[in-house]
């Protein structure tokens, strides 16, 4: 009995003690992530809107104090990630009906680098985006 209570001891603490690999992205730190507000962003082709981007997002700060003046700066932040994502397209080049998650979390960055200021502000990661199409495609 204490034998099988050794090897399950075991087992837990070389395969249940290693990380596990999740692709090139690294974990932030804990306490550095401040989840955001959803953002609602337009998607127009053509000047028409075609579609809604429901996007939610988070801060990473360079450390857990910066990430408290993140939050205390949440309001102006969201202020910001709106007026950003009204008064430009938010779509890809290729295709416009699609998000361009890269060109997004760049904008979202300065953005926030701009309000909290540089050095508080590590990286912007998008959780999920879910599109919503205003007019469904008619079944051919």
């Amino acid at each position: 009995m204490r034998v099988a209570t050794f090897v399950v001891a075991a087992f837990a603490a070389v395969f249940l003690g290693t990380p596990a690999i999740a692709g090139d992205e690294k974990e932030p730190a804990p306490g550095t992530s401040v989840e955001m507000p959803y953002l609602i962003a337009p998607i127009t082709v053509d000047d028409r809107l075609v579609a809604y981007a429901y996007i939610s997002s988070k801060i990473i700060a360079t450390s857990s104090s910066a990430a408290i003046d993140i939050r205390d700066k949440t309001p102006f932040l969201q202020d910001a990630f709106l007026r950003d994502v009204n008064g430009a397209s938010i779509g890809s080049s290729a295709d416009p009906a699609k998000v361009d998650s890269a060109l997004l979390i760049k904008r979202l960055l300065n953005d926030a680098k701009r309000i909290v200021g540089g050095a508080k502000v590590a990286n912007v990661a998008i959780s999920q985006i879910q599109m919503a199409q205003l007019k469904p495609n008619p079944a051919k």
